[in-house]
């Protein structure tokens, strides 16, 4: 049996943190060992507007976690959104000039110093280079190629970037509460590794995970990422419509969506007369009116997911459809509202099957928490981690050294965060 060692992921969303502890053996033997989930405060759309609010909701987090594990919480991964996220796909190319033709690690080492090689502005840092596959002389659709003959070795990369600010924002805050940043995923890869399988990724597939502040979108073909987005919507849009139009105050109009929201339209037709709902504190509403707003805007988020497509024909693109994750996610009738539009399949994921994980944790809400810690499991030796003796080409070759063992990784610490300590205030 091999060494056991202590992963923990922290999601620091709009609407919640989410803390998971897990111990791991291998890569078959993940076990969750405790979760601590709280309200978030000091967030909107994804990025930090109050550093002590979002310091403490993490420390309540990690606090509960640590009491449901029984394990001290030293360092994690985090999760990154917002709409400061940027991605681009990016084509390298060297050539094989040595008398034997034979494509080496070195070779490797080059094209992908190339391919991280980019012009991106100062307020801007890389969050992942992601290699999605290398052509050799032409022929493309190779994974590794070391060992081959061949004079033209290209390789095509999917780079996300993100806001230096907003990162270092989102770092003091985990630093704050007493934890380590381990290494940063932007969200929709996190929240992929639990929900899609496969074959979804292989034949081509959508996820969009439509969070309380934004919906992160990743577009997965040939099994590997070749488009990712964050859009500035989620379920507190919904929330805000219900409060405007119907004159709900916005703590009401939550419970409102909560309990009535759908967009079935079964329901409304259902409805000879009309449909009075009691909320709470004397308020009422109309049905009908109430579908009517979240019908409206679950159509435009739709419709501003399918636009986030590289090209118009998404139907041929993504054969296996549009995966729904996130907590709006649960709408009821959002799947048959979505498939109706678009004429794809359209499912709704949660976190696969995982030992120890609680059945509270499969719902779509929680896709990211657990994704996180899957994506750091399978994917440690590529996220970011501040770290500056230890390059992001090194991380990227790591996975042709060898297949990877759990093990304890330094603490994220580099010039990102220099000079940034725990932040010991109202502790």
């Amino acid at each position: 049996m091999g060494k056991t060692v202590i992963r923990t992921a922290i999601d620091v969303g709009t609407i919640k943190v989410c803390t998971t502890v897990a111990d791991v053996t291998d890569r078959s033997a993940v076990r969750v060992m405790g979760t601590g989930v709280v309200h978030s405060q000091g967030m909107h759309k994804g990025m930090v507007i109050s550093i002590k609010e979002v310091k403490d909701s993490i420390r309540e987090s990690v606090k509960i976690a640590e009491m449901s594990s029984g394990h001290k919480i030293d360092s994690a991964y985090v999760g990154v959104s917002g709409n400061h996220i940027g991605s681009l796909n990016n084509h390298r190319m060297v050539s094989i000039s040595r008398n034997d033709r034979l494509v080496c690690r070195d070779d490797l080492k080059q094209v992908l110093e190339s391919a991280q090689n980019i012009d991106v502005s100062s307020d801007k840092q890389l969050l992942h280079v992601i290699p999605r596959s290398y052509s050799l002389d032409g022929q493309p659709g190779m994974k590794n190629p070391v060992g081959m003959y061949g004079t033209r070795l290209d390789l095509e990369t999917h780079i996300i970037t993100a806001a230096v600010t907003s990162v270092k924002n989102l770092v003091k805050c985990v630093r704050g509460a007493k934890v380590d940043v381990e290494g940063l995923v932007f969200s929709s890869l996190a929240s992929s590794e639990a929900v899609l399988t496969d074959h979804e990724k292989e034949l081509g597939v959508i996820l969009a995970d439509i969070g309380g502040g934004t919906t992160d979108i990743a577009i997965y073909k040939e099994g590997s990422v070749c488009h990712t987005a964050v859009l500035p919507v989620g379920g507190y849009q919904l929330t805000r419509d219900i409060s405007i139009s119907l004159g709900l105050p916005t703590s009401v109009a939550e419970v409102a969506k909560r309990k009535y929201a759908n967009v079935s339209e079964d329901i409304s037709k259902e409805q000879k007369d009309p449909v009075s709902l009691s909320i709470e504190n004397g308020y009422n509403i109309m049905h009908q009116d109430l579908y009517e707003v979240v019908k409206a805007r679950m159509e435009e988020i739709i419709k501003l997911i399918v636009m986030e497509m590289p090209r118009s024909e998404y139907t041929n693109m993504v054969p296996t459809g549009l995966v729904l994750t996130g907590g709006t996610a649960n709408l009821p009738g959002l799947p048959q509202m979505t498939q109706e539009m678009l004429q794809i399949p359209v499912r709704v994921g949660g976190p696969k099957e995982m030992e120890g994980l609680a059945d509270s944790l499969y719902a779509p809400s929680y896709s990211t928490s657990v994704g996180l810690l899957m994506w750091g499991l399978r994917n440690d030796e590529e996220v970011v981690k501040l770290n500056g003796r230890k390059s992001l080409l090194s991380r990227l070759l790591f996975k042709l050294r060898r297949p990877a063992r759990p093990e304890k990784k330094k603490p994220y610490d580099n010039d990102l965060a220099k000079g940034e300590n725990h932040d010991t205030s109202n502790s």
